[in-house]
């Protein structure tokens, strides 16, 4: 009998549905009570790693401790569980593939003809079941990404249909989430899409144990038994998941459905105690009610697709609960910065965020606006290559060198403030290459940096990143204000820069976003959003 149970969470009808939502919600349900709980995400698409993947084509790319860049909904997985995932909580078809055809390489398959079914499903569930084998873990959930019925989907789909006979009855279930459509000319909710959609799935072999229904209207008892009826589930395995307010609130309408009970029940666990959520309300209502607003100008390369943005945008819902404030962003594209209609696009801002990003599009309109937040004393956040523009605006308004650049926008400056890394210079690969994952930092004692992370000396963050703050020029910045008070010891290299004659100017290499969870808010975002509300009253 396995010692670790597992739960498959499939989608079916349409993509968006929120499965990376609901895995996490029904994860912190199970972790609430006691049960020591991961995620992990099977991703379809034939990509390695969503590391090269424009942020418009699958929003941000999301990096764990141990430098694996993954899919967003991995930082779903963080926050809700406050638990760092790891390489092993992203798989993708590109690794799976490339992984069956290197040994095929080697000549572990001799005299065989590799297949997709067993040599890739056999890889799939090799992988499925790492974190499992691990011992650390009493449940794993494993979110199957795309819709039931996607060509790229089915040889998870037959993965999941194998081991759920291998692992027997009450060691593995399936969580079928999909969609119940109002109809506002027949005026009624209607269920067809969903039966066809469980239809598709006992089709692969699959019958769904649970089923969550999206929806936007309240679900009657008399649709929940014709679903229950047509689907073959239990009544009490129908699951509402209807429209909410925020993410957040998802953990406790899945506590109210039942769907930690149901789950429980069908994988033969006790209920060992009620779900211990008194941390998460605090959060809630702290966040539902706030005391003060502040308006925070992001500016960005990827504005129009705010899943660009998913972890700074939730680090923000954090840091205001943590200060009751609520976070309004204002998102404002770099290209379209210039001299002319700053001021404007700019004004009544309380805080100003310049994110991260890659290449020479939108870089001037990014360097204008630290300048006006340096300028008029703004509170500022700057973030990888936020920060590098920092550095590079500094340079050319106070040290007074007008080509100053970063190689990557000007391989030719004469200036170069920001440089690609050394380590970087002989590499030509693109994918997985870059500075990843955590690294420490010994923090300037005294700086608005040690005092934001509460008077620590030492930290560790999450890089991601090709190019450096340039260390020849570090003696002339600090001498002209700006310091480096952030440093990583074993390489050198410039983590945090500050400006200490400015109210609130820190700008950072690595990404503190992806650490900030519901239960440990980022402390520089914290502090971000404490200053903006000091700013805000003071020029009110």
């Amino acid at each position: 009998m396995s010692k670790t149970k597992y739960i498959f969470v499939t989608g079916g009808v349409t993509s968006s549905l929120g499965k990376g939502i609901i895995a996490a919600s029904l994860a912190k349900l199970l972790q609430a009570r006691g049960y020591r709980t991961t995620i992990q995400k099977l991703d379809p698409y034939i990509n390695v790693d969503p590391g090269t993947l424009n942020p418009y084509e699958h929003g941000e790319c999301y990096v764990t401790h141990d430098g694996a860049e993954t899919d967003l909904d991995l930082g779903h997985y963080e926050r809700f569980l406050n638990v760092k995932t790891s390489q092993a909580n992203n798989v993708t078809t590109g690794r799976i593939y490339q992984s069956v055809i290197e040994k095929e390489r080697r000549g572990e398959f001799l005299g065989k003809t590799v297949q997709v079914v067993p040599h890739i499903t056999n890889e799939i569930k090799e992988r499925v079941q790492l974190l499992g084998n691990s011992g650390d873990y009493d449940i794993i959930i494993t979110e199957i990404g795309g819709t039931v019925g996607d060509i790229e989907s089915l040889p998870y789909i037959e993965a999941v249909r194998q081991l759920l006979w291998e692992l027997g009855d009450n060691n593995a279930i399936v969580v079928h989430l999909t969609l119940v459509p109002y109809l506002s000319a027949a005026g009624e909710l209607k269920t067809k899409p969903t039966q066809h959609s469980v239809k598709t799935l006992m089709e692969s072999g699959i019958k769904a144990d649970i089923l969550v229904c999206r929806t936007e209207h309240e679900i009657s008892d008399e649709k929940k038994e014709k679903l229950a009826l047509f689907c073959n589930v239990k009544r009490e395995a129908v699951i509402q998941s209807i429209d909410a307010s925020t993410i957040y609130d998802v953990p406790i309408l899945m506590q109210e459905e039942g769907l930690d009970t149901v789950a429980l029940q069908r994988l033969a666990l006790s209920d060992k105690k009620a779900p211990d959520l008194e941390q998460w309300k605090k959060f809630l209502k702290r966040h539902k009610n706030p005391r003060h607003e502040v308006e925070i100008g992001l500016i960005g390369k990827y504005v129009e697709l705010q899943d660009s943005y998913k972890s700074i945008l939730e680090s923000f819902i954090h840091a205001g609960a943590a200060n009751q404030v609520k976070v309004n962003v204002r998102f404002i594209h770099s290209e379209h910065l210039n001299m002319g209609n700053i001021e404007k696009k700019l004004a009544g801002l309380n805080g100003i965020l310049v994110a991260p990003g890659f290449g020479e599009r939108g870089i001037e309109g990014k360097i204008k606006a630290v300048r006006y937040t340096r300028e008029n004393k703004i509170p500022f956040l700057g973030i990888c290559l936020g920060m590098q523009m920092a550095v590079i605006e500094y340079s050319r308004t106070v040290l007074g060198l007008s080509k100053a650049n970063s190689t990557e926008m000007n391989e030719k400056t004469t200036a170069p403030v920001i440089n690609l890394m050394e380590e970087q210079k002989s590499v030509t690969n693109k994918g997985g290459t870059m500075r990843l994952g955590a690294w420490d930092c010994t923090l300037k004692k005294g700086s608005l940096a040690s005092k934001t992370y509460q008077g620590a000396s030492d930290i560790s963050e999450r890089h991601r990143h090709r190019y450096e703050f340039n260390n020849d020029y570090k003696e002339q910045l600090e001498d002209a204000g700006m310091l480096a008070t952030g440093i990583n010891k074993e390489t050198g290299l410039v983590e945090i820069v500050e400006v200490p004659e400015h109210p609130w100017f820190v700008g950072v290499q690595y990404h503190p976003e992806y650490k900030s969870t519901v239960a440990n808010p980022h402390p520089l975002f914290v502090g971000f959003i404490k200053a903006a509300l000091k700013h805000k009253k003071s020029t009110n």
